[in-house]
């Protein structure tokens, strides 16, 4: 059974060994942080930006990228918090369009499916996942539109992110996975 933990401390400096990314399957990343990821994995990005132009990138699915290391030059990375893997969980259609319900069930079924193979055979103990891509500025109340449906609305941290992360991440075997929250979001 894993164990999950809210933080608010930097995704970036996390000693996880797989990193999980909110992201669209537009190919364009708008928040900082996915942006300094962009630069410090620049073979993620690339993948992920190869999938989105594609077409082969849905919303609602996970691409996992094992990272490469480079052994020569300014790049080497020889710092130990490094991930290994770097999952993109496509959770919206557009960078301006928020994760909905149906959305990011499917992207976490396809994560779970992923994780189980490296958990097993790759020894993977530790998940960071950056919660503030999930996260909607928009409280429900100020959403007001009579046709929206309760799938169609943006997620709310507490009724509706973090039950379906808890539903769908928990289950998986020997694995610690850190939430990490923007400072706004209590604990």
């Amino acid at each position: 059974m894993a164990i999950l933990q809210l933080t608010h401390a930097s995704i970036l400096n996390s000693n996880a060994q797989l990193l999980v990314l909110p992201v669209n399957n537009a190919g364009v990343v708008l928040d900082p942080i996915l942006t300094r990821a962009k630069t410090l994995f620049p073979d993620n990005y690339s993948r992920y930006h190869r999938a989105c132009r594609d077409g082969s990138l849905n919303v609602g699915s996970c691409l996992i990228n094992k990272r490469t290391r480079e052994q020569v030059g300014l790049g080497i990375s020889s710092n130990g918090n490094q991930p290994n893997y770097i999952a993109n969980l496509v959770i919206s259609n557009h960078p301006y369009h928020l994760a909905r319900t149906p959305w990011l069930t499917a992207a976490l079924i396809d994560l779970q499916q992923q994780i189980m193979p490296l958990i097993r055979y790759q020894g993977i103990r530790r998940v960071a996942l950056l919660a503030r891509p999930l996260i909607s500025g928009k409280p429900r109340d100020i959403v007001s539109n009579e046709s929206n449906t309760a799938d169609n609305l943006p997620l709310d941290w507490h009724a509706d992110t973090l039950p379906l992360l808890t539903e769908y991440l928990q289950d998986l075997p020997k694995l610690r996975i850190d939430i990490h929250l923007p400072k706004s979001v209590e604990l």
